[in-house]
């Protein structure tokens, strides 16, 4: 950031910068970019120089402090910022992180950036500039407790599918209710969860044995697991879509069955 010591005055970070900083799901694109969005809080003229693209901010345009010494539009501004560059399924990613926090141990979790009251004013000061409409698709669709930017895909693949939206980290009950697991997505009255296994899974040996044990304990208790990885999010879309009505369909064949034939089906 060796644009920083010239942050004085009204200069802050913004846009693409300043979502980096306070650690927003952006796409690789904008992750890799070389270039500084600098924002002005008064009148006066952007900064113009080589590498640094100057935004003259909004009155009223809030900013925090983030770790490192560094000023930045606040989470609700600079979702709203991001509009002109993201899809609206990648400002639902977004507005899930920062509604949601970060994830911790077992169910706990960061305090969120920032409320859904914020990012519906958030847009309201946007006013009718480039993206509104996708923000407001964005807040509409967005959740708490999403745990990462492929579980939003994943939901919002089902829901463009129509598929009935799934619960976000539902809380489920195993090892004969001594332990409470919380699934990327679920649908609880087929009793399926989906599981999103990201490169993480497959390469950590403690989280690939963890994952293993997680899910017995899903299927000990009576769910079916689907496991979802990046490439049924791409390129297999339509084979994953197929998949999933087929499970969904044999949860249906099979639940009636046991509320018919309680006793075999045990």
């Amino acid at each position: 950031m060796a644009f920083e010591p010239l942050l004085v005055g009204s200069r802050v970070f913004c846009g693409a910068t300043a979502a980096i900083l306070l650690g927003m799901p952006l796409p690789l694109r904008l992750r890799t970019g070389r270039l500084l969005h600098v924002g002005t809080l008064d009148a006066r003229q952007p900064p113009r120089r080589r590498g640094v693209v100057g935004h003259r901010l909004t009155k009223g345009t809030r900013t925090i402090d983030v770790p490192g010494g560094f000023t930045v539009t606040d989470a609700a501004s600079t979702w709203c910022q991001l509009a002109a560059e993201l899809s609206r399924e990648e400002l639902t990613a977004v507005a899930d992180y920062v509604l949601s926090g970060l994830p911790l141990s077992g169910s706990r979790r960061n305090a969120p950036l920032c409320s859904r009251d914020e990012l519906s004013a958030a847009i309201a000061e946007h006013g009718a500039r480039v993206g509104v409409a996708k923000l407001r698709w964005a807040l509409e669709q967005a959740r708490t407790g999403v745990d990462s930017a492929p579980e939003t895909a994943l939901r919002l693949l089902l829901v463009e599918e129509h598929f009935t939206e799934p619960v976000v980290a539902l809380p489920v009950l195993v090892e004969r209710g001594t332990i409470t697991l919380h699934p990327d997505l679920a649908w609880p009255e087929l009793r399926v969860v989906l599981e999103y296994e990201g490169d993480g899974h497959r390469e950590s040996k403690r989280q690939f044995r963890a994952d293993i044990r997680r899910r017995e304990m899903f299927e000990a208790a009576g769910w079916r697991v689907i496991r979802v990885t990046a490439d049924d999010l791409g390129p297999l879309r339509d084979e994953f879509v197929t998949r999933v009505h087929s499970v969904l369909a044999a949860r249906v064949r099979d639940l009636h069955l046991m509320a018919r034939f309680p006793q075999k089906a045990q």
